[in-house]
C-alpha cells in the first residue's frame, strides 16, 4: 500500500482526504551482501518485482598482469520492507483489504443494534453481555484472510528424521492479529494465557530471526546437517537444539529427536542398556510434563489439567519424579559422556535452572516462556507477566527489537498508546483500524481513550481518525478506493462529508466509474450528492461533444435550469437555419430532450417541426394530395400555436413554398391564407425593431412567400366562389 505523504502542503495539493505527517523520519540501511573485493567501479539501481531493488556492481576489468581470478560483477536484490515486512505484493495487500470489509461491516451493523437496543432497554442487552463472542467471531474471519497457506506434500511414508514439518508460511500481520486476540477478546483463554504464548511461539518463533538465531532456525540448521551424522549423539550440535527446543515447550520435537538416539539401534540397544534406559526416562517424563490448558493439538505432548488444584498436585508430582531421576545412580553406569551431560542438562531446564535456561534461549521472549513452563507455572495477571517480561529483557537485552516483540511490550505492559503506535508504526493503517476492535472488546479504559472526542484534532476520536487515515490510503489507489466509503460512513463526525468529497472527485468521463458512485450514493442515501454527479457528468460530455449523453444525464438529475439553456441554444441554432441540412445533427438531441418533459425547455414545437420536414420530404418524393394536406394542416398547427417562436415563422413557410405552390386545388383556404399573411405582415413590422435574430434565409425569401400567400389567396377565392 502506499505510504503516507510527509510534507503537509504537499498532502494539500495532492488532495488527500486527512493529511498526515509522520513525528519522525527514521532512515532505514539496508544489508546489501555481494562478496567483491575492492575496489568496486560502478553501482546501477534499478527496479526488480514487486518491492525489490535490483543491484548491479561492477569491477574495474583486470590487466593479465594483476588478475586475482575475481569474477567482474555481481547482481543482488534487496526487499524493502514497509509496514508489514510480509505482505510485499499489491495484489495480495489487495485480497486483504477487500476481504476485511465484510467481518468489519458485520460487526459495525452488530455494534450500531446493540447501541439502538441499549438506549430502548433499561437492562443490559444481550449484545453487551456476549459482545466478545461476535468480536471473536470477527476476528477469525479477519485471521483467515491474513493466512499465506503453502502447498504441502504430504508423503506416504513419513521421514523419521524430519524434525519440522512444512506447513502455512507464517506472517508477521497474522502473528500481531493473534497477540491482539488472545490478550483483547477471547475470554475463554485467560486462564490459561502462559500457554497460549507458548503456541503463539511454535507458530512465529521463524519470524523473530535477526542478529541472532532463534531456536527455529537452529532446528532448520540441525535438520539440513542431520542425514549426514553418523553418531548423532556425538554431536554438540544435536544436545543444543535439544536443550532450546525443551527450554521453549515444543515436547514433541525434543521426544523425537531423543528416539533418534543411536541406543535405540537394534544392534546397540544390548550394549547400551543403561544410558537407552536413562534417554527413554527423560523422554518419558518430558511427554508427561503438566499442562494448565484446556487441551491440546493432535500431536502435541503434555497432560492437560483444566483446574488449577489438579494442575498443582500433577505440577508437584512430576519434579519429584524429576528431582529423583537427577540423583538417580544409573548415571554412574552411563559410560557416554555426551548423553549423560546432555541429559542433565535437560533435567535442570525441566527442573528451573535460569543459568541454563538463558544459556539454551536466544530472544528475551524465548527465555520468557521458559520461564512460564518451569520456574513459575502460575502467572497470572498483566503486571506479573510484565515484570517478568522486563527481567527477561534485560537478561536477554537485543540492539533492534523485533516490531512483533515491541508490540508484546505495549500489550502487557497494558499501554493502549504503545500498542497503537506499534501497530501503526509496525504493520500499517489497516491493521490499526481493524485491530482497535479487538482493543476495546473487554477494556472499558481503552474503549474510553480510543472514543474520546479531541478539540485538536476536529472534535474526532482516535478510532474516527485512524479509519480516516486508512481510507485516505484505500482512496489513494484507483483498484481500492470503492471501499473506503464503508469506513468513512463509521465515521460520525466527518465520515460523509469526507465521503461526499471523495464521490464528487472521482473523474466523470468513464461511464462504468460513474455507475459505480451512484451505486455508493444510492446505498448510503445521498440523493443529493447524485444529482450532483450527474449534472457533473452532463456538462462534462456535452463540452466535450458527447451532446447526447450530456442531454441524457442532465435528464437524470432533473436540471431544469440546464436543459432549458440547452433547449433555448437549440432554438437559436435551428432557427437560423431551419430549411437546411444542418437541421439533421440537431434531431436526435431533439428527440432525446422529449417534448412531454416539463424540464424539456418546451420543445414541443421542434418535435412538430421535425414532424413537418418528414411530410415535406414524402411530399416532394411521391407528390401525393394526401401528405400535401396532412403538412398543410401540420403547418396551420405550427404557425397557431403560441410555443412557435416569432422567428420561426419566415423559415416555416419558406420551406412551405411547395404547398403554397400546388399545382391542384389549393391545399390552403382563404381564412387560413389571410392568418399567414397576417404573420407575415407582423414579421415585417418586427423586422424593423433592434434585436431580431437574423436567419441563413436568401434575402427575397420574404418576397417569395408573400407572392406565393397572394397567388394561393386568389385561387382560394376562386374555388370557394
Amino acid at each position: 500500500m502506499p505510504d503516507v505523504a510527509a510534507d503537509s502542503a504537499a498532502s494539500a495539493s495532492a488532495g488527500e482526504l486527512v493529511p498526515f505527517v509522520p513525528d519522525t523520519e527514521i532512515a532505514v540501511v539496508y544489508p546489501l551482501h555481494h562478496g567483491l573485493k575492492p575496489p568496486i567501479s560502478r553501482v546501477s539501481i534499478s527496479w526488480a518485482r514487486g518491492n525489490n531493488l535490483r543491484v548491479s556492481l561492477l569491477r574495474n576489468p583486470p590487466s593479465n598482469s594483476d588478475s586475482d581470478g575475481e569474477i567482474g560483477g555481481k547482481v543482488v536484490e534487496v526487499n524493502l520492507d514497509s509496514g508489514a515486512a510480509d505482505v510485499r505484493e499489491p495484489a495480495q495487500w489487495r485480497r486483504i483489504a477487500y476481504g476485511s470489509v465484510t467481518p468489519f461491516a458485520l460487526l459495525q451493523s452488530r455494534k450500531n443494534s446493540a447501541s439502538i437496543l441499549s438506549k430502548l432497554q433499561s437492562s443490559p442487552s444481550p449484545f453487551h453481555l456476549d459482545w466478545w463472542e461476535y468480536v471473536m467471531e470477527y476476528s477469525k474471519d479477519i485471521k483467515e484472510l491474513l493466512g499465506n497457506p503453502k502447498s504441502n506434500y504430504n508423503p506416504l511414508i513419513e521421514d523419521p528424521k524430519e524434525v519440522l514439518k512444512k506447513g502455512e508460511e507464517p506472517t508477521s500481520l497474522k502473528a500481531a492479529w493473534e497477540l491482539m486476540e488472545m490478550f483483547y477478546a477471547d475470554k475463554l483463554c485467560q486462564s490459561w494465557l502462559p500457554e497460549r504464548l507458548v503456541d503463539w511461539l511454535a507458530d512465529y518463533d521463524c519470524l523473530l530471526s535477526g542478529d541472532q538465531p532463534a531456536v527455529h532456525s537452529k532446528l532448520v540448521e540441525f535438520q539440513g546437517t542431520l542425514v549426514t551424522l553418523q553418531v548423532i549423539e556425538d554431536d554438540p550440535k544435536y544436545w543444543e537444539v535439544i536443550s532450546s527446543a525443551l527450554a521453549v515447550g515444543w515436547l514433541e520435537i525434543v521426544v523425537k529427536l531423543l528416539r533418534l538416539h543411536g541406543s535405540y539401534q537394534l544392534d546397540q540397544i544390548s550394549r547400551r542398556e543403561t544410558e537407552n534406559g536413562l534417554v527413554e526416562t527423560v523422554a518419558v517424563l518430558i511427554s508427561m510434563m503438566p499442562r494448565m490448558r484446556p487441551e491440546l493439538k493432535n500431536g502435541k505432548l503434555g497432560e492437560c489439567f483444566k483446574a488449577k488444584p489438579d494442575f498443582m498436585k500433577a505440577w508437584e508430582k512430576w519434579r519429584e519424579q524429576i528431582t529423583k531421576l537427577d540423583s538417580s545412580a544409573f548415571w554412574v553406569l552411563c559410560d557416554h559422556r555426551q548423553t549423560r551431560e546432555g541429559l542433565k542438562n535437560l533435567i535442570q531446564i525441566m527442573l528451573g535452572n535460569t543459568e541454563i535456561l538463558c544459556t539454551a534461549t536466544s530472544h528475551w521472549i524465548e527465555l520468557y516462556i521458559s520461564h512460564f513452563l518451569f520456574i513459575r507455572p502460575f502467572t497470572v495477571g498483566f503486571e506479573s507477566m510484565y515484570n517478568l517480561a522486563q527481567k527477561c529483557v534485560k537478561m536477554k537485552p537485543m540492539s533492534s527489537p523485533h516490531k512483533l516483540l515491541r508490540l508484546i511490550i505495549g500489550i502487557i505492559g497494558e499501554n493502549t498508546e504503545v500498542v497503537l503506535a506499534e501497530c501503526s508504526r509496525g504493520f500499517g493503517p489497516w491493521m490499526v483500524t481493524h485491530a482497535i476492535e479487538l482493543l476495546t472488546a473487554r477494556s472499558d479504559q481503552a474503549d474510553f481513550l480510543l472514543h474520546k472526542e479531541h478539540d485538536d484534532i476536529g472534535g474526532i476520536s482516535m478510532e474516527e481518525l485512524h479509519r480516516l487515515v486508512y481510507a485516505q490510503v484505500l482512496t489513494s489507489h484507483f483498484l481500492t478506493w470503492q471501499i473506503a466509503p464503508v469506513y468513512l460512513t463509521s465515521c460520525m463526525r466527518q465520515g460523509m462529508s469526507l465521503l461526499e468529497v471523495l464521490l464528487y472527485r472521482q473523474p466523470a468521463q468513464h461511464n462504468q466509474l460513474l455507475l459505480k458512485n451512484l451505486e455508493i450514493c444510492r446505498l448510503y442515501e445521498l440523493d443529493h450528492v447524485s444529482s450532483n454527479i450527474m449534472k457533473i457528468a452532463g456538462v462534462y460530455h456535452w463540452k466535450h461533444g458527447r451532446k447526447g449523453l450530456g442531454v441524457f444525464w442532465l435528464q437524470q438529475a432533473r436540471d431544469e435550469f440546464l436543459l432549458n439553456k440547452i433547449a433555448q441554444r437549440l432554438f437559436d441554432s435551428v432557427g437560423k437555419s431551419i430549411s437546411g441540412e444542418s437541421f439533421k445533427q440537431w434531431e436526435g438531441l431533439i428527440e432525446l430532450l422529449g417534448s412531454k418533459s416539463k424540464p424539456a425547455g418546451s420543445l414541443e414545437f421542434l418535435h412538430k417541426y421535425r414532424d413537418f420536414k418528414k411530410l415535406l420530404q414524402q411530399v416532394c418524393d411521391r407528390k401525393t394530395p394526401d401528405a400535401a394536406r396532412h403538412a398543410a394542416d401540420l403547418l396551420m398547427l405550427l404557425m397557431k400555436n403560441p410555443s412557435t417562436p416569432q422567428r420561426f415563422w419566415l423559415p416555416l413557410l419558406y420551406d412551405s413554398l411547395t404547398l403554397l405552390s400546388w399545382q391542384g386545388r389549393p391545399l390552403l383556404n382563404v381564412s387560413q391564407t389571410n392568418l399567414l399573411l397576417n404573420k407575415l405582415q407582423e414579421l415585417s413590422m418586427a423586422s424593423l425593431r433592434p434585436g431580431i435574430v437574423a436567419t441563413d434565409l436568401p434575402a427575397e425569401a420574404l418576397d417569395s412567400v408573400r407572392l406565393a400567400l397572394a397567388t394561393n389567396l386568389g385561387r382560394a377565392i376562386l374555388e370557394e366562389q
